[in-house]
């Protein structure tokens, strides 16, 4: 999955570089604020012609997808220089580091993955300028000055390069296992801490996740044990499928893992993912979803052992969860787009003989599977989190479906990590663009909502600050949400500067998330627009089905959309949005600039697909394709085809300045679809322009990056954009 929330790769060549110590010439183009530079790297053309459905493709530079090939290094080596050469001499970068420093530098990172084992409160936390904590704190959540540090992964390797991809508490709060990983790389193996000392104990899992499918433990009731996914090892598979064919393995604690029980997958899909739940009693449930599509099998393990199937892709359920009578709750979609909950009893649970506990609304149910986000069994009530069009919230019923009192949420603002604790009330995450995340309580006999101590405090001042929301007609007449952020004292119909931030795809909803870093930008009188676009699940499946597969275009469309609303409504100054965007929006800023290259004055894209026709030569890329289709289908392959941003340059045409970013251990999405992006893009534009790509070889797709790298990454992006957004023209 391209972006999942706990969770998205010639022969002979030489790379000659020229110009590469010149630094950046601040004339101007032809009247626009698109400086000159010096030539980037010359890379040799190979080009490599293949027929699909009688249309013959060429990939003039396939030769660069040979990661490991001394030419290939060569030209990353030269690509760095260049990068490097243009974006530190820059001029407001020592002022936006210092600034970036003390924002993400700050001593209070937001708690993450909070909930209550046994009395005690467990969360990851980052601290600068460490990778990824596993802490512990008080259960009354009143205390967090006094947690105390139970992984910390840079006491495993000091050098930084260790990150927690997941974690689970045993249910008798005594040990920790945690998926660990390197340099960004997300392939993790499972180790288990002790609580009480922290230190590592019994055996090491290997191959429990991966930056494709994943991974996913699950605590025997007993603490005795664990189930968990992992991948092939040995000689189990050809080593074209180590990283497919996933499969639920039982592992006692103290034993080899060569003992392991298999428990099932062995026939499963070659783009199974697995995800489990464990009962108290011993039951299980395994949920295997069909790539990243959002398509799920069901499977339920009785206490004797045997598997039975609940439910198969075509029933539309997203979620099974185990209620508190002898039953399971489950979220359908299956004629019910916005999702609905029903109930079916565990004696004979087949969703036929389910009863709908709440039928669907005109808000979307959030569901998020790998996370276990939207949906909360806990003491004699259900909490439900409902996506808005972009904000979330909760609502409480009781175990029939009756709506109760709940918690109070503040509007725009995203809702996540509902917790249930001990005595039946429960904690939740809150956050705004204006607002840092923060823990709320919410005490069910004096229904009432209270702000904890476990929050992040806001290390900016945003006192000024204008956050907007309006609905953009999109190409087709369909409205898209944008949120619009200006900054300090810039009252509407004031053009400023803008940028321009979206995703749109895989069904996650992009929710309000504090500003944090963003405000460097608004402190430069940028304004900040991010478009909830279609392809995610705002407004439920249908919203996510149509900004996939053969109709990805949608997607594209209504992002140019808000770019043209920014000026047309005279938020945005004409010829000055700047558009950015990472992994599947990544794929959204390359189709933005080769679709409409005038609009954009600058462009930022990191760990993003560009040749869409070439994903499935990649591992995670087949898991992809339930969400961006596979060029074996005619139709697929036409749409793929048709918006392919490395097969949409054209030679002569002026393009934007932009800047790439990737992570050489990233197992998401390729590096080569940026260095192949970025090839193509230095020849073909006709700007004088710069066309960057930096490759950092600590780092992967984005997870378990340091703050360090945080800070480095931001600062390379928005002191590129500022460098065309604040000249004049």
């Amino acid at each position: 999955m391209l972006a999942r929330y706990p969770r998205l790769p010639l022969s002979a060549a030489m790379v000659l570089a020229l110009g590469c110590t010149s630094v950046p010439n601040t004339s101007e183009t032809g009247g626009s604020s698109r400086s000159k530079v010096s030539p980037p790297p010359v890379t040799k053309v190979q080009p490599v012609i293949d027929r699909h459905h009688e249309v013959d493709v060429t990939d003039p530079y396939r030769w660069l997808e040979s990661g490991q090939d001394k030419n290939v290094q060569e030209f990353i080596k030269q690509q760095n220089e260049y990068a490097r050469t243009y974006l530190d001499a820059l001029e407001s970068r020592e002022s936006l580091r210092q600034q970036l420093n003390e924002i993400l530098g700050a001593s209070s990172i937001s708690y993450r993955s909070l909930h209550e084992v046994q009395g005690q409160l467990f969360a990851l936390k980052q601290h600068p300028p460490k990778q990824h904590r596993f802490l512990v704190t008080l259960p009354d959540a009143g205390h967090p000055e006094k947690e105390r540090v139970v992984i910390d992964p840079d006491a495993l390797e000091p050098k930084g390069k260790v990150a927690i991809d997941w974690y689970r508490v045993s249910p008798n709060g005594r040990y920790v296992a945690a998926s660990l990983s390197v340099d960004g790389s997300e392939a993790g193996d499972v180790s288990v801490f002790e609580v009480a000392t922290g230190k590592r104990v019994f055996e090491v899992i290997p191959g429990v996740n991966a930056g494709t499918a994943g991974g996913d433990l699950g605590w025997a009731p007993d603490s005795g044990g664990f189930y968990y996914t992992r991948y092939p090892r040995g000689d189990e598979r050809p080593a074209a499928d180590k990283m497919f064919f996933t499969q639920l393995y039982f592992h006692k604690l103290g034993t080899p893992t060569t003992a392991d029980r298999f428990e099932l997958g062995k026939d499963f899909s070659r783009i199974a993912e697995f995800f489990v739940e464990i009962h108290p009693s011993g039951r299980v449930i395994a949920a295997v979803q069909k790539g990243d599509g959002g398509e799920f099998q069901h499977y339920l393990r009785s206490l004797d052992g045997t598997w039975k199937q609940l439910a198969d892709y075509p029933d539309r359920i997203a979620q099974f969860f185990f209620g508190e009578r002898d039953d399971l709750y489950f979220i359908s979609q299956k004629d019910a787009p916005h999702g609905k909950v029903m109930a079916v009893s565990l004696k004979d649970p087949s969703p036929a003989k389910a009863r709908v506990i709440i039928p669907e609304g005109k808000d979307s149910i959030v569901t998020d599977i790998t996370s276990g986000e939207g949906f909360l069994v806990h003491k004699g009530r259900l909490y439900v989190s409902y996506q808005t069009g972009g904000p979330s919230e909760i609502r409480s019923f009781d175990l029939d479906g009756k709506s109760k009192p709940g918690p109070r949420t503040a509007p725009v603002t995203g809702v996540n990590n509902v917790a249930g604790l001990a005595n039946g009330d429960v904690l939740f995450a809150q956050r705004s663009y204006l607002e840092p995340t923060a823990y709320y309580h919410y005490s069910i006999q004096k229904n009432s909502t209270t702000k904890t101590q476990l929050q992040e405090k806001s290390p900016v001042d945003l006192t000024g600050v204008t956050v907007i929301r309006e609905m953009v007609k999109s190409k087709d007449g369909t409205m898209i949400p944008v949120n619009i952020i200006l900054p300090p004292g810039v009252k509407p119909g004031t053009p400023v500067p803008f940028v321009l931030n979206g995703y749109g795809g895989f069904s996650i909803s992009i929710e309000p998330q504090f500003l944090g870093s963003r405000s460097v930008l608004l402190k430069s009188g940028v304004g900040y627009a991010i478009a909830n676009l279609r392809g995610g699940s705002e407004f439920g499946e249908t919203w996510h089905a149509q900004g996939s597969l053969t109709k990805k275009q949608n997607v594209f469309d209504d992002f140019i959309a808000a770019g043209e609303f920014l000026v047309q409504a005279k938020y945005a100054l004409p010829g000055k949005v700047a558009i950015i965007g990472g992994s599947n929006g990544g794929l959204l800023v390359g189709a933005a600039i080769t679709q409409r290259p005038e609009l954009f004055a600058a462009a930022v894209a990191s760990v993003g697909y560009f040749d869409m026709i070439r994903i499935e030569s990649e591992p995670n890329g087949q898991f992809n394709t339930t969400e961006y289709g596979t060029i074996a289908d005619k139709q697929q392959f036409e749409a793929l085809y048709a918006y392919s941003p490395y097969h949409r340059i054209k030679d002569g045409t002026a393009y934007p300045p932009i800047l790439m970013q990737v992570g050489a251990t990233d197992q998401r999405v390729a590096p080569w679809h940026s260095r192949k992006m970025v090839a193509r893009l230095q020849a073909a534009s006709s700007s004088g322009a710069p066309a960057l790509l930096y490759t950092r070889f600590d780092a992967g797709h984005g997870m378990g990056s340091s703050v360090a790298q945080q800070i480095d990454q931001n600062l390379d992006a928005y002191s590129f954009m500022l460098r065309f957004l604040k000249a004049s023209h």
